[in-house]
């Protein structure tokens, strides 16, 4: 979308739900399904990467639209994986259409054109993200039901001509900002903590290291709470080299210069799309930068660490992670608040290891990642067991108090 007055409208609706200052309302839903997380991943370990996707779906779901994820095959999941798809392949030169923009008109029976079908069935569900839930509560709100989220809140600014007066679509608008924060969200978070169950099966002793500070800070009769975060430095400093060590979105995402510019030289005109490489920046490694990180293939949370607390002197992957200048996330602290819960709740009751085999052997894996826009591991099997039958009674006991769901 071209910076000016609709960017700028869509931004501030944004970020006034997820700036640093409201955010805490949400804790409660994010601390809900990661015990639901927990119990899935309990229950059918193998399933891990699904179990990653509606964990992050159902977060978003319930506090944009006050949706309860009611089973493992929800109709919003299935959605967003659909709606998902031609953005993946579509990044990286997935589609021939993309070379030969003629083919676009060739009939979809015809061999070789089942791009279209890919294109046809994520437009549908893009269409249908965008569209039914919002109308859905709509209708709800419009019954008299009470429905605390994003997007009634954003309805009832609307009703009042709260700085929707000058919006030609206001509908359409509060749509834009609700479907984007549920599919941005949902995907981003999906990928970097399937990095952080790559890394703890192929660093041991780094998940050693957060349980030891878990069972002393967190203790045996209890799970992992928000009030916890000032004291899981470990933890922390786990995530913030997960988005050094894990580049999810390599290309950043696509800005376009808005006037001429010059840089070392290079005359760069009016319109011409950049993208920011996140693996360099003059000729050196954004993220892995030896001069900054020392072995920076290997996964070290004790670089971000010095007198055990955060080391302001290393360089910041949020800096990087989460974009550039006007257009950085703005929902990269809801990310962060969402990640520290599911990864010191994983780690305070599970051991995470390499994959077994039908022997019982350890199967060995190598950390690679996917092509294209984002990035996932390549490889994120993974051996996930209970560290205690007290760890198994913990989860049992957090699922029988979670609030029964609505529809």
């Amino acid at each position: 979308m071209p910076y000016g007055q609709r960017w700028r409208q869509h931004r501030r609706l944004f970020w006034q739900h997820f700036h640093p200052g409201v955010i805490f309302k949400y804790q409660p839903i994010q601390k809900a399904e990661a015990h639901k997380f927990l119990g899935k991943l309990m229950e059918s370990p193998s399933r891990l990467t699904h179990h990653i996707r509606t964990l992050f779906s159902a977060i978003m779901l319930k506090v944009v639209y006050d949706i309860d994820v009611a089973s493992e095959d929800d109709e919003h999941v299935l959605l967003l994986d659909d709606a998902m798809e031609a953005l993946s392949l579509s990044s990286h030169g997935g589609f021939l259409i993309q070379r030969l923009p003629f083919l676009r008109h060739v009939p979809a029976w015809l061999p070789g054109a089942g791009f279209l079908k890919v294109l046809a069935r994520s437009r549908a569900a893009n269409h249908r993200l965008k569209h039914e839930p919002f109308d859905k509560l709509k209708a709800s709100l419009e019954r008299g039901e009470l429905h605390p989220c994003v997007a009634a809140d954003l309805l009832a600014r609307k009703e009042a001509k709260d700085e929707l007066d000058a919006v030609v679509d206001e509908d359409d608008l509060l749509k834009n900002v609700c479907t984007i924060t549920f599919e941005a969200a949902s995907d981003t978070s999906f990928a970097m903590l399937q990095a952080v169950f790559v890394a703890m099966a192929l660093y041991p002793d780094v998940q050693k290291k957060a349980q030891a500070e878990l069972d002393v800070v967190v203790g045996p009769t209890r799970l992992p709470n928000f009030e916890d975060v000032d004291s899981l430095t470990y933890v922390h400093a786990i995530i913030k080299e997960a988005l050094r060590w894990h580049v999810e979105a390599p290309l950043c995402i696509p800005h376009c210069t808005v006037e001429d510019d010059t840089l070392n030289g290079y005359f760069i005109p009016a319109g011409t799309v950049i993208l920011p490489n996140t693996w360099m920046i003059s000729g050196r490694e954004m993220m892995h930068d030896p001069d900054a990180y020392k072995d920076p293939d290997e996964f070290r949370p004790e670089r971000f660490i010095l007198d055990g607390k955060l080391d302001p002197s290393i360089r910041d992957p949020d800096a990087f992670a989460f974009g550039f200048g006007r257009r950085i996330c703005p929902g990269r602290y809801m990310a962060h608040a969402s990640l520290f819960m599911a990864v010191a709740s994983v780690l305070h009751v599970f051991d995470i290891g390499l994959p077994l085999d039908e022997r019982g052997k350890p199967i060995a894996i190598k950390y690679e990642q996917t092509h294209g826009l984002l990035s996932y591991p390549e490889d994120c099997r993974c051996s996930i067991v209970p560290r205690s039958s007290a760890a198994t009674s913990l989860v049992l006991d957090a699922l029988r108090k979670l609030p029964p769901t609505t529809t």
